[in-house]
């Protein structure tokens, strides 16, 4: 792996928080408290184990010899409802669809994510250089998350009371490829405020991948992250709203969406190292008003500032959310000069609570 921006961070990312993990862990019908304790368990041991493999080093992982590097090389190994990874090869790059949905599914956003890199930025695959792209399904029984371990994609089938299959999601599948694209680019430190742009990040390109692969202008998305996730018993559309932050979902069982849109409520916290899947709300709000002033495809110009943000080498491992903005304005303000670009730009984290200079 090639060091960026002073080295790979020992971060495990997970699509589900920990704080609706823990409301599950402590409800009284058993039937939802277990799988999310078992989750919780092995998120902890996963978490560890990405820990150690970034002291003692993973493996190089680089494409076929000979194999063009603006080609995905897609792997996908099933885990047999084990914890071992990566698992029984079940697909490979090239191969037909086969009869397990889940597998077919994680093939395919695997793709939509490689191509959205490709096809709008240019960029080829998670690291730039052709690196291929692994992922295992069925992964544990009733595991209720998926995770970038800083090498490869794992889902869940979730527990069919509260979450479904993990690859339902494609938006999920590219909110967690980018971790591994922010892993290669910038290495946000994952706690705080560099952990909320972390999140957010994931979560902007996650739904640019959806936006992509369905054809959908920024007035036509719904602006969702894990939409189809949640299981017909849950009060709930989704995970997270960029549009409307704090509105994902309000049920009895997950409680209400805690996230913020603006500054005003900002929430300080030590519990998911500081807040990250909550705080992000605030630069994903950001992000869809600049989209959706500028209209069309949000790919286009909001996409562009943005990845030119996270790969220029200007954004720092410990950046805040006004650093962050700044460094948008001038990413505007160079590819498209005074324009409306700018204006929507200045205009959106104005609206969220975070000044610019």
């Amino acid at each position: 792996m090639t060091k960026t921006n002073g080295g790979f961070e020992p971060v495990f990312c997970t699509v589900v928080p920990p704080h609706i993990l823990d409301k599950l862990a402590q409800h009284e019908d058993s039937a939802l408290s277990a799988s999310a304790r078992k989750t919780l368990e092995r998120d902890a041991y996963e978490r560890t184990h990405r820990r150690l493999t970034t002291v003692i080093g993973a493996p190089t992982v680089a494409p076929p010899a000979g194999a063009a590097t603006d080609q995905p090389h897609r792997t996908i190994y099933d885990a047999r409802h084990h914890t071992d990874l990566p698992g029984r090869k079940v697909r490979s790059e090239g191969s037909a669809p086969g009869k397990d949905a889940t597998v077919n599914r994680a093939y395919a956003g695997l793709g939509a994510t490689f191509e959205l890199y490709l096809k709008a930025y240019e960029r080829q695959s998670i690291d730039g250089n052709g690196l291929p792209l692994d992922a295992t399904v069925h992964f544990d029984n009733d595991y209720n998350n998926a995770f970038w371990n800083g090498e490869q994609m794992v889902f869940g089938d979730g527990d069919g009371e509260i979450f479904l299959d993990f690859t339902i999601p494609i938006d999920v599948i590219g909110h967690e490829l980018t971790h591994g694209v922010t892993q290669y680019t910038a290495n946000l430190t994952y706690f705080g405020q560099p952990g909320a742009l972390n999140e957010s990040l994931s979560d902007v390109f996650g739904s640019l991948i959806k936006q992509y692969t369905l054809g959908q202008t920024a007035a036509e998305a719904d602006w969702l992250i894990g939409a189809g996730l949640l299981a017909p018993r849950v009060t709930g559309k989704a995970l997270r709203s960029m549009k409307a932050p704090g509105t994902a979902y309000d049920d009895d069982v997950l409680g209400k969406d805690p996230q913020p849109a603006t500054m005003d409520d900002f929430v300080r916290t030590g519990r998911d190292n500081g807040g990250v899947h909550i705080n992000s709300g605030i630069p994903n709000h950001a992000f869809y008003l600049v989209a959706n002033a500028l209209g069309g495809n949000a790919w286009e110009k909001a996409g562009q500032v943005w990845y030119d943000v996270l790969t220029g080498g200007e954004l720092k491992k410990d950046a805040l959310f006004v650093d962050f903005a700044n460094l948008t304005v001038a990413a505007a303000k160079a590819r498209f000069s005074e324009g409306e670009e700018l204006q929507a730009v200045l205009k959106a984290w104005e609206q969220v609570g975070v000044r610019t200079t």
